[in-house]
């Protein structure tokens, strides 16, 4: 069982639009809703594949209610959280190329007790699961070290832990060292203080966070594919999607694949390549739908252990 927490859930409406232009009206050539939060989607791919999963989140407001129906109907797994506030709702507009402009609201804020709440079902929910994942953005009012208190707390359960997340949050939740981590090339050069351009300095910075601690460090980067770095692990996979649809939770579904990889036994690449393929089936469905078995079929994924550092990055 791999379980979710999503501090910060969403509901994800998607809209299609000829050409996105500031300023101008637009008419839409298509709109959906999904349950949204980086740990949500991590849950939704994981149930699409038939893997194990429970998702937590705080659920409160008119919001909270239709995202508690929309998780029922796509059948997951999740245990709510009673909060005070409404859960947000992001936008993200999707032109014909793939091209994604995304519109995040904050989050309700939450009390200290609400906060805690969420810990103390993380801590029970940790009982003899394989990985407890910690994703997305803290809600305004949670206190910046909440990732790394859920760190302490899954490791206090004899649980593997990874964090996916940005900011002083991401650093903090670092000092108390989770098993993985899977930062996205600009989340890896905000941990590590520096622009990152090429291949090589994404692997350089990697391995500064694993000298650190981390068992495993999965970066994410778009088109160009991903990277696993540890101790004595280092590997660059890649797929090529020629007709893409929309980005919006990609990284997810690789995260997603990666976890379930690990959880059944694969090593490190191998999870890696699994990540690679979930992600960039994901890319080539509309909005922020999560593939099933079928939408795997058909797309090659690439495996090097010997990366060209010199290779210039989209970012």
């Amino acid at each position: 069982m791999i379980i979710t927490v999503t501090p910060n859930p969403s509901i994800d409406r998607t809209i299609a639009v000829d050409d996105l232009r500031a300023g101008q009206v637009h008419r839409a050539t298509s709109s959906r809703i999904d349950p949204g939060g980086k740990g949500i989607n991590v849950s939704r791919a994981l149930t699409a594949q038939d893997s194990p999963t429970l998702a937590l989140a705080p659920l409160g407001g008119p919001e909270g209610h239709l995202l508690g129906e929309l998780l029922a109907t796509a059948g997951v797994a999740h245990r709510p959280i009673d909060v005070g506030g409404s859960v947000r709702m992001n936008v993200a507009v999707v032109e014909p190329n793939g091209t994604t402009t995304k519109l995040n609201e904050p989050g309700p804020v939450l009390s200290d007790g609400e906060a805690q709440a969420l810990l103390a079902a993380t801590a029970d929910a940790a009982v003899g699961a394989t990985w407890v994942l910690g994703s997305g953005s803290l809600p305004p009012g949670a206190p910046t070290n909440w990732y790394a208190d859920l760190v302490a707390a899954a490791r206090d359960r004899g649980t593997r832990v990874a964090i996916d997340s940005s900011g002083a949050p991401m650093a903090a939740a670092l000092a108390a060292c989770p098993t993985l981590i899977k930062p996205n090339l600009d989340e890896l050069a905000e941990l590590v203080g520096r622009p990152l351009t090429v291949l090589g300095e994404v692997v350089d910075a990697a391995y500064e966070l694993v000298e650190e601690g981390i068992a495993l460090v999965y970066v994410s980067l778009g088109a160009d594919g991903a990277i696993v770095v540890g101790n004595d692990v280092l590997a660059y996979a890649r797929a090529t999607i020629t007709a893409p649809l929309s980005s919006v939770g990609a990284g997810d579904c690789l995260l997603a694949g990666v976890l379930d990889a690990l959880a059944h036994g694969a090593d490190p690449v191998g999870a890696l390549r699994q990540g690679v393929l979930w992600g960039a089936a994901a890319v080539t469905l509309p909005g922020s739908r999560v593939p099933t078995p079928e939408d795997l079929i058909g797309i090659p994924v690439q495996v090097d252990a010997h990366l060209d550092r010199s290779l210039a990055l989209a970012g």
